[in-house]
């Protein structure tokens, strides 16, 4: 297990600026919020799966796993991607310490509470934020303490948020799980738009078929396919952003061969239809 921070360290504020993330699944014993400011990918939290992009704003709590992995390009030679984050590791009990017996205590309490499954703030709440965390990166002493609190403070009354992981979700890992889930994950991420056999995936947690589907489903309580489902039409999502995709060439490029599995899985996963799902993030988009 990653401890995130030292026990002397109960705050600590890291810049990222590189080619590519390259962190492991992990998970350890302290808060973090992850600002992305350049740079896109996917992002596994818990149970959850999901792409993410620039002003991709999340808080985790706790021994929640987690795994952020830059898209294949990212690790191509010569590319000219970067990728851009400020992260933010701290204890709970250090910030609730410091507001114990202020109108603060009970609201942030509430937000460290829903962190347990992680939170994604929308666009409202970056907002509000704009600066601020550069403005974190480079304070030194009080000032950076008393920026992050605000910070907190602002996230404590958020209301444009969503959950990650799932409500039952429950965090069964051993470290060494997560070693194993990262070879898995790693494996899933990059490969996703082919067919990946039973046996190939069991192969890369060195386990035998049956064996892996058990072990995957009482760590993470999904089926294998199911997850790598869950990846796949993560992808889909983010192509149907483009207009210029036709239906066929998103699913093609998601790992499907036929427009018909793609329609019924994309539907289970979002509850609506590929076409539904680019109308409406065309009207979201409209200027009102």
């Amino acid at each position: 297990m990653d401890t995130g921070l030292h026990a002397e360290r109960q705050f600590r504020v890291k810049y990222v600026d590189k080619q590519f993330l390259d962190s492991h699944f992990h998970f350890h014993d302290a808060c973090e919020i992850v600002l992305i400011e350049e740079g896109y990918g996917k992002r596994i939290v818990g149970d959850h799966v999901e792409e993410f992009e620039e002003g991709d704003l999340v808080l985790m709590g706790p021994n929640l796993p987690h795994i952020w992995r830059n898209d294949n390009e990212f690790f191509l030679e010569h590319n000219k991607l970067r990728v851009k984050a400020t992260v933010i590791y701290f204890a709970p009990a250090m910030v609730l310490s410091l507001i114990t017996g202020t109108d603060a205590g009970e609201q942030v309490g509430q937000l460290f509470t829903r962190a347990a499954r992680g939170l994604r703030f929308g666009h409202k709440t970056n907002a509000l934020l704009a600066g601020k965390f550069s403005d974190i990166v480079h304070a030194e002493g009080l000032k950076k303490v008393s920026l992050f609190l605000e910070t907190v403070d602002l996230l404590s009354h958020a209301k444009d948020f969503t959950y990650l992981a799932s409500e039952t979700y429950k965090n069964a890992m051993t470290s060494r799980d997560a070693g194993r889930f990262n070879d898995v994950y790693q494996h899933l991420i990059t490969n996703f738009h082919r067919d990946i056999p039973l046996d190939e995936i069991a192969g890369v947690a060195r386990m035998s078929p049956t064996a892996f589907c058990r072990y995957f489903r009482t760590r993470t309580q999904k089926s294998f396919v199911q997850f790598l489902q869950e990846i796949r039409i993560a992808h889909a999502c983010k192509l149907l952003r483009h207009e210029n995709l036709s239906i066929m060439e998103v699913y093609l490029e998601s790992g499907y061969n036929n427009l018909v599995n793609f329609n019924k899985c994309f539907k289970n996963i979002t509850s609506q239809s590929p076409s539904e799902y680019r109308k409406k993030l065309l009207q979201e988009a409209m200027p009102v």
